[in-house]
């Protein structure tokens, strides 16, 4: 038995279709892997075995690639968060830093309600150099040179 291409042209579309029901954003894959199919078995002869075999492949790969590369990029925003204020703000560092100690930095507006923070940097840092906030670690904030 082997199916047509338009089967898997029509499986593919019903996946892509399905995924605005069910917003899951991972049937998608295994939709364009069915379309995919359906293309190479109209353009090629292909045995079932290669067309599920070229179905499974390709759906994993989307997948993979998806989680690897695309998904990524989405957890990069930290709009709207604590963090995604402050980090990238620069301020004078008024106690120097070094790593394993605390250095302050003060900044010309508040950040978070204060004006002056306690810092942590992994590199010694002079007092009077402008620092650019790098993260957050837990209450203290931690620094690096601009």
């Amino acid at each position: 038995m082997n199916i047509e291409w338009w089967a898997w042209i029509v499986g593919g579309i019903v996946l892509v279709l399905a995924e605005l029901l069910i917003p899951s954003f991972f049937i998608v894959w295994f939709g364009l892997g069915a379309l995919l199919v359906g293309l190479l078995a109209l353009a090629f002869e292909l045995s079932l075995t290669a067309q599920l075999a070229t179905w499974t492949l390709t759906s994993l790969a989307m997948v993979l690639l998806w989680f690897r590369v695309f998904k990524r990029s989405f957890i990069k925003t930290r709009a709207g968060t604590a963090s995604g204020d402050v980090i990238g703000e620069i301020g004078l560092l008024v106690r120097a830093v070094a790593p394993f100690e605390q250095g302050k930095v003060r900044f010309q507006r508040p950040v978070l309600g204060s004006d002056e923070w306690v810092c942590l940097a992994d590199s010694a840092i002079t007092a009077g150099e402008r620092v650019k906030v790098v993260a957050i670690e837990g209450s203290f904030l931690k620094v690096g040179k601009v």
